[in-house]
């Protein structure tokens, strides 16, 4: 079953896979989400690090490229409606994804990714040819995102876990 995004880009003619939003932290299900939002835009205008963006349809999403969720909950406070709500456990369960144009899979040594998390989920391990590669420790990863912007390459991110 196609997500209400997914959608609204078929019936726009955009046929091309896009990447689903990453939606706010609390967020819950996305079709509860969905449901609730009015698209008021209190929540962007709460995030104190702006990472809160008005996405496709004026529905808020994260964009990473700006930083990172410090999951202050101002968002969460500031939503009227309730779309977002504790009643969703965690604020979200997402994980870091590299991809192929990662500088380490082309043999360069880069480590920023791994400096900036904070909760060394993202850490270098020698690869068996000796280079040093990006894994991940999903068990660890809060999903904040931090990994993202100082990617040189944007070969990094964020996936929504099942």
């Amino acid at each position: 079953m196609l997500h209400t995004i997914e959608r609204r880009q078929f019936l726009r003619g955009n046929f091309r896979a896009q990447p689903v939003s990453v939606l706010p932290p609390w967020s819950g299900q996305r079709a509860g989400f969905f449901d609730l939002c009015t698209r008021c835009g209190a929540c962007v205008d709460a995030c104190p690090n702006g990472i809160l963006v008005a996405g496709d349809g004026g529905y808020p999403e994260v964009n990473f490229r700006r930083g990172e969720c410090n999951f202050c909950g101002d968002c969460l406070r500031a939503c009227q409606p309730r779309a977002l709500s504790t009643r969703a456990v965690t604020p979200w369960h997402l994980i870091p994804v590299v991809h192929d144009t990662c500088l380490a899979w082309q043999g360069i040594d880069c480590r920023r990714c791994s400096e900036m998390c904070a909760a060394g989920a993202l850490r270098i391990s020698l690869g068996a040819t000796g280079t040093a590669l990006p894994v991940i420790d999903a068990a660890s990863c809060t999903g904040c995102g931090a990994c993202v912007a100082p990617c040189p390459v944007t070969a990094i991110r964020l996936c929504e876990v099942s």
